[in-house]
């Protein structure tokens, strides 16, 4: 097409045109009808010389006139499209469709299957035979086949929860490529590099040369979560981009197992990082029940985070011999164990002088104990500390300076009476390493450091499960850890001290690694980590099933066929066998995750590759254009024709050829004037307002801020907006008859362009399934908030909620339009807060609905103020009120006065309340805390009855 941005969906037609040229011969032999002219007299007839006459041909003009007509008829019947896109136009070859289909390309999958599906449809129209090929599948050479098959195979397709490997895939593209020298190649990226591919456009591009179009965003639009932590004061999760450009912004959240919010927080990136942190701050009780954390709206399995009882973190109790008057504390055996359990436990130590520690730990909720330079236990301890582990909990025994082998029933194996010292002056044997750490155990899979020695252990005595008990060897297999399962509970003995008077384990990251798997092991909550268990059951099978499964959209899904089991200490990225999910028990599941904690995104290399945009802008039809232009030309015609024949002349006299020239001017005119029917395509007129709209505030703001006047936000939705104005009325009719305030008549904003600054009051009826305001709107909403606005959110939702964690379509578009509002904390209004008191002393805030909560900002009360009194005082009005009762249809009234909503409830006043309530709102909106002034205190009381 000569590179021009112009297409026909019906091409053929063009054919046409060949045969203009013989329209041109006919045209030019047809002479024009003869003129006719008033005969003179005879006379002098008979003196004029005879001539032979021949008629004359058709002007030049109009020729090109009726060829340039039936040109345009042609070129409207072809279906002439501007600005087409740009791979459906041209190409004859084969044409191999590329489409990433991982976990990063969920966000826009929509948009990429119906870009796909063009593709697919133009190369169907031209007849071209086509090969589809998703980069999440097994890799093979695409095989080339009808567009219908391709299109069938491309609906199939869904984002997989796994991370891409482009790689595998360039063999059989580069395949591809060479046995089809002539075919094009389109690849629908989603701009997101995996490990080591971050240049495989590039060579995709060497392998098809310019015939290969990438088709993506202008930038990549996946957000991943990675590396949570669970630190001491707050749960820590790293947020993922893979382009660094400008500055992002989101929400989290946090939920338990059974999908219950428990707590949301904010992140951003900041322009140039790839990186950002968010800190859900909670007690430490709610950060142990999360168990998954995703991105507020952007469905993608690499969005979430599950996490299972290796994030939660463990109460661990310290229970130490060590007397007051350590010499030395920094190098103390609780202080090397406080300093290994802190980053991943909570530590506890009882207070000095406790007489009984243990039974302080374990009412104070430990799930594990260390017990550090402590001998034999016995009597009401040893009891407890038993019982204590039959339930559950995790004991952890280092052997003891003063007393070298404890001797009670609280020990994994039987120990001999006396200390081995090796290197000793006295010794021939040399200090031991530590070198394997027993398959089966809890510590399987770590790696035994080479530089870990032993100088001194306690020494087991020989039995036949000595073997089995064993969970860490030095080389000459004397063990180091020896443990087992007691009831529900796990013993386990270090052979060493917990300083480094014996060994050098405290020193190492084993001791660290060693102890949190210890310590993974104790029950929180009635969940224990399942992972690091060993259970005889698991020990048979060695893997753990699958039980809930993340599809691409982070949705949860049963497991498919085709997942495998994975090991008890499986800690790698989800893979197509191994899809993100839970897997095990579903009392203490294994989290497996698409991102491991290390992860990081980064974008593909597509530099001198020519590169489409995902959301191709819409073709423009030129058949209204070109058929107009038609049009036009055939009524310029049609007074041509007039004007030759001598019609018009008759019809207007000498003024005719005029007359012709003026329709001709006019007609070309109206062609050419903006917004005629020649335009292609005519926008959608914007809605219209409704008609209750009195101002335009750009041009009467001044009548605006002279009355006032309560506003309510315009939603688009008419019956909305009209219940709206109509409660508002109502509620303007109290005002005037029951109060000083005399308000005019309500008015519905646009928050796009109005200005809000005028209005006290603005209210906000949600409505599901409307556009979210754009980012300008919300700003302003913001700032109106801040300078001194009310707005009050209406969820209207009363009714549908259910509580829990569902959540209806009115809550979330709040949610997702306050979602980026500095909004202050919220409190379900208290019975003593002021707007309670400002005209009405009221109860609750009831509308439609009366069982319904409503909500306002928090005021802080000073320690020593009573709850009880009947205004509580605040600094400044709350800029936002929320409640979910649907006020406006409680306050609604028709043109006659009479109210115009049935109300749902039992209360015989509840109209009245909700009158008043609303009375209170705008009063409290308008004159602020002054009821909470000492000097209503009285007045106030006498009304209350005291």
């Amino acid at each position: 097409m000569l590179g021009l941005p112009l297409a026909f969906t019906i091409p053929w037609v063009l054919a046409a045109l060949a045969t203009l040229p013989v329209l041109y011969w006919l045209l030019r032999m047809t002479p024009p009808p003869p003129q006719r002219a008033v005969l003179p007299t005879l006379a002098i007839m008979r003196d004029l010389e005879k001539k032979q006459e021949t008629p004359a041909h058709t002007p030049w003009w109009l020729l090109l006139l009726r060829l340039l007509l039936a040109a345009l008829v042609i070129l409207a019947m072809a279906g002439p499209l501007w600005n087409p896109d740009p791979e459906s136009r041209g190409g004859r070859g084969p044409l191999l469709v590329v489409i990433d289909n991982g976990w990063s390309a969920a966000p826009d999958w929509k948009l990429r299957i119906e870009r796909a599906e063009a593709l697919l449809s133009a190369a169907a129209s031209a007849g071209r035979p086509v090969a589809l090929r998703a980069t999440a599948d097994e890799p093979s050479e695409p095989a080339l086949g009808a567009p219908a098959r391709a299109l069938e195979q491309l609906r199939g397709l869904q984002p997989q929860p796994h991370s891409l490997d482009r790689l595998r895939q360039l063999p059989a593209l580069e395949a591809f490529a060479r046995s089809n020298p002539t075919a094009e190649a389109v690849w629908l990226t989603d701009r997101v590099a995996a490990t080591g591919d971050e240049d495989a456009l590039t060579r995709a591009a060497a392998a098809f040369g310019d015939r290969l179009t990438t088709i993506a965003a202008d930038r990549p639009t996946a957000f991943g979560l990675a590396g949570p932590q669970n630190l001491p004061d707050a749960l820590s999760v790293r947020v993922l981009r893979a382009d660094g450009a400008g500055s992002d912004a989101g929400a989290l959240r946090a939920v338990d197992s059974r999908g219950r919010l428990l707590a949301e927080t904010r992140f951003l990136f900041a322009a140039g990082e790839r990186q950002a942190t968010a800190r859900i701050e909670t007690p430490l009780e709610i950060r142990n029940d999360v168990a998954r954390i995703d991105v507020v709206g952007h469905g993608s399995a690499g969005a979430v985070q599950l996490l299972d009882s290796r994030n939660k973190r463990k109460r661990v109790g310290i229970v130490t011999g060590e007397t007051l008057d350590t010499a030395q504390p920094l190098l103390s055996a609780s202080y090397f164990i406080t300093r290994a359990l802190t980053p991943f436990a909570d530590v506890r130590e009882p207070p000095r002088g406790t007489v009984d520690p243990v039974r302080r730990l374990i009412e104070d909720g430990a799930g594990a104990l260390v017990l550090a330079d402590v001998g034999g236990i016995s009597g009401e301890t040893l009891q407890r500390l038993t019982q204590f582990v039959e339930n559950g909990g995790v004991l952890i025994r280092f052997a003891s300076r003063r007393v070298a082998a404890p001797t009670d029933a609280l020990l994994p194996v039987k120990l001999r009476r006396s200390e081995r010292v090796m290197g000793g002056a006295l010794s021939w044997d040399t200090p031991r390493r530590l070198t394997t750490f027993a398959q089966g155990s809890p510590f399987e899979g770590l790696v035994p450091p080479p530089d870990v020695t032993v100088s001194q252990q306690i020494l087991a005595e020989p039995d036949a499960r000595l073997a089995e008990k064993t969970w860490a060897t030095l080389e000459d297999g004397t063990p180091l850890i020896t443990g087992e399962r007691r009831g529900k509970g796990v013993v386990a003995l270090f052979h060493v001290t917990a300083d480094t008077a014996w060994s050098s384990l405290p020193l190492s990251g084993a001791f660290v690694d060693t102890l949190r798997r210890l310590s993974g092991l104790a029950s929180v909550g009635g969940e224990a980590d399942q992972n690091a268990s060993s259970e005889p059951q698991r020990r048979e099978t060695g893997a753990l099933a699958p039980l809930r499964q993340l599809d691409g959209f982070g949705a949860f899904r049963p497991p498919s066929a085709l997942a495998e089991p994975v090991p008890r200490n499986f800690a790698e990225p989800a893979t197509a066998k191994n899809p993100p999910g839970f897997y095990g028990a579903a009392d203490a599941p294994l989290a497996v995750n698409t991102l491991g904690p290390q992860a990081e995104l980064k974008p593909l290399a597509v530099a001198g590759i020519v590169v489409r945009p995902l959301q191709a802008q819409p073709a423009t039809d030129l058949r209204p254009l070109v058929m107009t232009l038609a049009i036009i030309l055939l009524l310029v015609d049609a007074l041509a024709a007039l004007w030759l024949s001598g019609a018009l002349a008759r019809l207007f006299g000498r003024r005719g050829r005029a007359a012709a020239a003026g329709v001709a001017g006019l007609a070309v005119l109206l062609a050419m004037a903006p917004g005629s029917g020649a335009q292609a395509q005519t926008p959608t007129p914007p809605a219209a307002a409704p008609a209750e709209r009195q101002l335009t505030f750009r041009a009467d703001d001044i009548e605006a801020a002279l009355s006032t006047r309560l506003a309510y936000v315009i939603t688009g939705d008419r019956e909305q907006d009209e219940i709206s104005r109509q409660g508002l009325t109502g509620l303007s009719r109290a005002l005037s008859t029951r109060t000083a305030l005399d308000p005019g008549d309500p008015i519905g904003l646009d928050i796009t362009r109005d200005e809000l600054a005028f209005f006290p009051v603005l209210y906000w009826p949600m409505v599901a399934n409307r556009p979210i305001p754009p980012e300008a709107a919300i700003r302003k909403i913001e700032a109106y908030m801040k300078n001194g606005g009310t707005i009050i959110v209406d969820t209207r939702d009363a009714l549908n909620s259910r509580g829990g964690s569902s959540v209806t379509p009115e809550t979330d578009m709040m949610r997702r339009i306050l979602g980026t509002i500095d909004v202050p904390d919220l409190e379900p209004i208290p019975k003593d807060h002021v707007v309670t008191k400002t005209f009405y002393i009221l109860d609750s805030f009831v509308g439609r609905y009366a069982n319904g909560r409503s909500w306002i900002e928090v005021l802080q009360r000073t320690a020593d103020q009573d709850r009880t009194r009947p205004a509580q005082a605040g600094d400044r009005v709350s800029p936002i009120v929320i409640t979910s009762n649907d006020l406006a249809a409680a306050w609604a009234v028709d043109r006659l006065g009479q109210p115009r909503f049935p109300l749902v409830g039992s209360d015989a006043r509840q109209r009245e309340f909700a009158i008043r309530g609303g009375i209170n709102l705008v009063m409290y909106a308008l004159t602020g805390n002054y009821k909470a002034d000492q000097v209503h205190v009285p007045a106030l009381l006498e009304r209350l009855g005291q």
